[in-house]
């Protein structure tokens, strides 16, 4: 496959534009409508949507009766065709036209020198500064029709989707302003019927607000549609007689914002976005009820009603084909490096909030259900231990318990450094839970002794049998101590490490009786930790040790360290958390295939220097990784992840927390423990370049 071409991976290029308008100069507006468009050919945008009336002006008033203005229309409209010839992009244009014994307000979709289709705006606005029923005719009662238009006999109506046959997944569907106002919008039904991409040509002037009730009404469609909707309003050069213009444009996309340009602004802009049709056909067959949706009110294709029998709301496909470029265009759109972790200040500390009053009201309820106990925590100074101990203590103080109904140990085994255990006892003593330490190594070099271990005999084997022991005996002393003290054992593996197997099964750290971390990818933990540190949840000796928990590197502490040997380190065997956790996010949320998850991971982590961080991220930590990087550590999550389902698969309960999703199997994640990686492989091998393990 072509790699480096964003076409090839899913996406499709799209623009939304605003003009300089001469009213009544249909000639000159033409002109503005082609510069743009050869603007947007050279940028390799597939699909250019203008603004309603764009070719006439919208507030010309009775002038759209004259037949002056019309035919002046429609000869602007056949220079436009003539000239798309040679241009890539799909023209969507807004035109009065003239059909039957009425005008309609109409966008004429324009390609390679045809009028695809005519579709006449639904709704027409007679409130209010609007009177559009003085001049044109409703088009919502137009659906299966034609219409003459330079030289061509075009189908017109509302019930047409435009079908790229060569990019897979492009259908568009275009209205007119006041239908996107309505309850039931045109394009709503156009999605049902497969439309993926949402087209608007409006007139709109500016009002206090508007622009606000716009943004709302264009991101509620696309994310209730699943499907990029595309606004362009009309701007500069309308009449201001009575009325002013902002000429907004914007491009959501199942919720999100990828463009917008500057309102009021001086000479011509565009919005241009990568659409990810790939994500639009995801979310429509994960969500069920969205087909069931298009069942329930019987909305189909023509052809397939008419084979069939079938009556109800049908849509015609007008087939075209795009030519879409090749090669590296480059991705216009932004990319998370932490999907599960959002760049702005506000959003982040929204998120960390819901994020851990889930956990806390989730533990809150368990311990409320079951008459109580205390809580049993392992506490090693690390990341995930540290941010449950805090979570458990502010459980009890919601439930009104003391906290020395917590019952932290730190178990220190054959590898445990002094920091991380300093770190678990300043944080336990300052919490006031009840903390006690016992050491594990005496236990650990008995059981060792009595599997007949190379380390009994006193030879450094530090292999899986090794670490293992110790990480069973952990848990082993848990467990016991919580059927010894009326407690359950609180777990604090979290979701990243459920997802790679970077856990202990049965008697390990993948069990407890409740994990509160499960739901919570490690790239957020250090997040959370940070932002409960600065909430004022607890005091500042608490704060202190937390800040300094989050600087400090991510290990196991189950090998011991050899002088002028790097110390185990975690991210050295399973991959860098910040690249794994962008491969989990998009294969559990999004499902897509290794090929374009390592597209989009080369497009945010390539160079440090672009892009967005995460508030606070240390500058020292901010690092770039080049293809062969990305491609040997999704690798390593696709073995670890299909090796290790069978862990997931005997989860303990917790909260769902992100939604991102979880790895329950009662809920977001279901999946056979006998499932192989080699499709995935595959993909990753054939369709992926720069082969061979990172440097």
């Amino acid at each position: 496959m072509d790699f480096y071409s964003a076409y090839a991976q899913g996406f499709v290029r799209v623009a939304t534009c605003t003009v300089p308008v001469t009213v009544a100069d249909p000639n000159a507006n033409a002109a503005q409508v082609l510069a743009q468009a050869r603007a947007c050919h050279d940028e390799g945008v597939a699909l250019a949507v203008f603004p309603e009336l764009a070719l006439s002006g919208y507030a010309v008033d009775d002038l759209f009766l004259q037949d002056t203005l019309l035919e002046a229309v429609e000869a602007a409209l056949a220079e436009i065709v003539a000239a798309s010839a040679d241009l890539l992009p799909v023209l969507v244009v807004g035109a009065p036209l003239i059909h039957g014994n009425r005008v309609l307000n109409c966008a004429v979709v324009v390609h390679r020198g045809e009028v695809l289709g005519v579709a006449p705006k639904s709704y027409l606005p007679t409130y209010r500064e609007f009177y559009e029923r003085r001049h044109f005719a409703p088009g919502d009662d137009r659906r299966g029709e034609w219409i003459q238009l330079a030289g061509q006999e075009v189908p017109l109506g509302p019930d047409l989707l435009f079908e790229a046959v060569d990019v897979p997944g492009l259908r568009v569907h275009v209205e007119v302003c006041e239908d996107m106002w309505v309850p039931v919008p045109p394009s709503a039904e156009a999605a049902l019927a497969g439309a993926t991409v949402l087209a608007n040509l409006s007139g709109s002037p500016i009002t206090v607000a508007r622009a606000e009730d716009r943004r709302l009404l264009v991101r509620s469609a696309s994310a209730r549609c699943h499907a990029a909707y595309l606004y362009a309003a009309a701007g500069q050069g309308e009449s201001t007689t009575d009325l002013s213009w902002d000429g907004q444009t914007m491009i959501y996309e199942c919720g999100d914002l990828l463009a917008e340009s500057e309102r009021f602004p001086d000479g011509p802009r565009r919005s241009i976005a990568d659409v990810d049709l790939d994500r639009v056909r995801q979310e429509r067959i994960r969500q069920g009820t969205f087909d069931d949706n298009r069942r329930t009110l019987e909305i189909g294709d023509q052809a397939l009603a008419l084979a069939s029998g079938r009556t109800g709301r049908t849509f015609r496909t007008v087939a075209f084909e795009l030519g879409a470029p090749a090669g590296d265009l480059g991705l216009r759109r932004h990319v998370d490096r932490f999907p599960f972790v959002p760049d702005d200040p506000d959003r982040l500390a929204l998120d960390c909030y819901e994020a851990y009053h889930i956990q806390v009201s989730g533990l809150e309820q368990r311990l409320r259900a079951i008459g109580q106990p205390k809580v049993v925590i392992g506490v090693s100074g690390g990341l995930d231990s540290t941010h449950a101990l805090i979570v458990a203590a502010r459980a009890m103080d919601r439930l009104g318990r003391p906290r020395t109904d917590i019952h932290a140990f730190t178990l220190p085994g054959f590898a445990t450094g002094d920091t991380t255990r300093s770190y678990a006892t300043r944080l336990a003593t300052s919490l006031g839970v009840r903390f006690e330490e016992i050491d594990i190594t005496p236990a650990a070099r008995q059981l060792l002794a009595d599997l007949d271990h190379p380390f009994a005999r006193g030879e450094p084997a530090y292999d899986i049998t090794f670490e293992n022991v110790q990480a069973g005996l952990r848990t082993d002393y848990l467990f016991r101590l919580a059927n010894h003290r009326g407690g359950i054992v609180l777990g604090t593996g979290d979701l990243s490490e459920l997802a790679l197997g970077w856990c202990t099964y049965g008697v390990g750290d993948q069990m407890s009786h409740y994990n509160v971390n499960g739901g919570v990818p490690k790239t957020l933990i250090q997040h959370l930790i940070r932002w409960v540190a600065d909430s004022g949840e607890f005091g500042e000796e608490t704060n202190a040790v937390l800040r300094e928990v989050v600087e400090h590197e991510i290990t196991p502490e189950l090998i011991p360290h050899t002088e002028g040997v790097k110390p185990q380190a975690t991210e050295d065997t399973v991959g860098p958390y910040a690249l794994q956790d962008f491969t989990l996010f998009h294969v559990i949320r999004r499902g897509y295939p290794p090929h374009k998850i390592a597209f989009l991971a080369w497009h945010a982590w390539r160079d440090a220097a672009a892009g967005e961080w995460p508030p606070n991220f240390p500058p020292e930590r901010r690092t770039a990784f080049d293809l062969p990087e990305i491609r040997h550590w999704l690798e390593v999550f696709l073995r670890r992840f299909f090796a290790n389902q069978f862990k997931r698969s005997a989860l303990p309960n917790g909260p769902k927390v992100s939604a991102g999703g979880t790895m329950s199997p009662r809920g977001d994640w279901r999946m056979p423990s006998d499932a192989r990686a080699t499709a995935w492989l595959a993909d990753l091998e054939e369709n992926v370049p720069g082969g061979g393990a990172a440097d």
